[in-house]
């Protein structure tokens, strides 16, 4: 296959920051995708519907002129995140979801939840209104494997919240596991998962063999190839349940090429391009247009994209860096060769 044309694709999972650093990324992403669910956690972080909106109006200034993209907002949810918040985000067309960080699970998450039973009346509220809750699915205690979180994050927590709120519909972002996999499969339609380039094409020994290699180390961090195989297995399914999200998180080189590196992966420079190879890969391009396009509308409840975007099989050589002195950011395959392209 030399040409592939999809219904233009969506990213349920973005990073775009704010400031330079946004000028910098979100075009590659516009260039992709008709869509993407935007992440809250700044500093500070997105609480409100009016921060949110704010952010939105950043965002929209960032697309050039010639794309069309429409960011779809988030809130950051805190153990003071409100019941009347919560409404006021119900009502207005442009919040789509709330954002669970565990306090110290990830990237600016000093701001999240320390003990998730304590917002359970949250949780009820986004039930009652029908507002996704994502959830960065890992426990941040001490005296766990950093291998290990995502897995102790669903037998402690996850289990028993899916329990509890049979109705309310979650994303278990960005999963990394045989078993987080296999719990999505279990669990009812209301739940759904994204799954990033990284995890698909990557295990562990691309961080750690031959040196540690900083701009493969993402949380939840890559694990073993036995799980990397199991993710695929549910990428390619054509289970509606699994979709993409890339997580692309752009940060300057100089904060990941340090003694305490930043968590995360730019990938919006090639996301569907780096999709494309794992399917391939997979022998299995044929499903690639469903988990791009169609499943992640599905769950949120929206439209799917009537526009299209088509690749070509044509090599091209992946910057080593994107951006400029001030804002330099290395992405995913930094001087290696892509053999999927968008068509101009």
């Amino acid at each position: 296959m030399n040409k592939l044309t999809l219904t233009r694709p969506d990213d349920w999972h973005l990073h775009v920051r704010n400031g330079d650093i946004l000028k910098t990324v979100l075009p590659y992403t516009a260039r992709r995708f008709a869509r993407a669910i935007i992440m809250p956690n700044l500093k500070p972080p997105v609480t409100t519907v009016d921060q949110a909106l704010a952010y939105r109006r950043e965002i929209l200034a960032a697309v050039p002129s010639h794309l069309n993209f429409t960011p779809l907002m988030t809130l950051y949810l805190t153990a003071a995140t409100s019941l009347e918040e919560i409404k006021k985000a119900a009502q207005s067309p442009y919040i789509h979801a709330f954002k669970l960080y565990p306090a110290g699970a990830t990237t600016h998450s000093e701001a999240g939840v320390a003990d998730i039973k304590s917002v359970y009346p949250i949780f009820e509220a986004l039930e009652k209104y029908d507002i996704p809750l994502l959830i960065h699915g890992e426990t941040a205690a001490a005296d766990c494997d950093i291998f290990d979180r995502e897995q102790a994050f669903i037998e402690q927590l996850l289990q028993a919240i899916v329990a509890t709120f049979p109705a309310l519909r979650i994303v278990l972002e960005h999963i990394t596991t045989r078993e987080a996999a296999d719990f999505v499969l279990a669990a009812s339609d209301r739940v759904a998962a994204t799954l990033t380039p990284q995890h698909l094409l990557y295990n562990r020994n691309a961080l750690l063999a031959g040196g540690i290699r900083p701009h493969f180390y993402c949380l939840p961090i890559l694990k073993r190839e036995h799980h990397r195989q199991a993710l695929v297995t549910a990428a390619t399914s054509g289970n509606p349940k699994f979709f993409l999200g890339t997580d692309s998180a752009p940060h300057p080189t100089h904060l990941k090429e340090n003694a305490c590196g930043c968590a995360g992966c730019f990938s919006a420079h090639a996301a569907i391009e780096l999709y494309a190879e794992a399917f391939e890969q997979a022998n299995a391009l044929d499903k690639l247009e469903a988990f791009a396009s169609f499943y992640g509308p599905d769950f949120y409840q929206l439209p799917r994209n009537s526009d299209t975007l088509t690749l070509i099989k044509s090599t091209w050589n992946v910057p080593d860096v994107y951006g400029s002195e001030a804002v330099a950011i290395t992405p995913l395959k930094a001087g290696e060769t892509l053999a999927w392209k968008i068509r101009d």
